[in-house]
């Protein structure tokens, strides 16, 4: 009697994408929708979102993984995209100094 065939091995898991090759978030995807993102913090709805302030936005929350000085970068929220350095939703926490 023949041993089975051995399993094939598993892929190697994708290598993360660079930051710059990330899609954009678009402020119509649910998520983003759930979360009240915005691209541009200046639009964030301040009747539901009171405690928005204009000086809050991605690049200054302690969740944005973009470097300093970039238009966009990615956000562990919104897996797989990037979010605008200048954008802002309902989960903004003020990056520590």
């Amino acid at each position: 009697m023949a041993a089975p065939p051995a399993p094939e091995p598993a892929a190697p898991p994708a290598a993360p994408q660079a930051s710059g090759s990330a899609p954009m978030l678009d402020e119509a995807d649910p998520a983003a929708v759930a979360l009240g993102y915005v691209a541009d913090t200046t639009r964030a709805d301040k009747t539901k979102y009171p405690n928005h302030a204009d000086s809050q936005s991605c690049a200054n929350c302690g969740l944005y993984q973009g470097t300093a000085g970039a238009d966009a970068g990615p956000c562990p929220l919104f897996a797989g995209k990037q979010v605008a350095a200048q954008g802002w939703c309902a989960s903004y926490v003020k990056k520590p100094a």
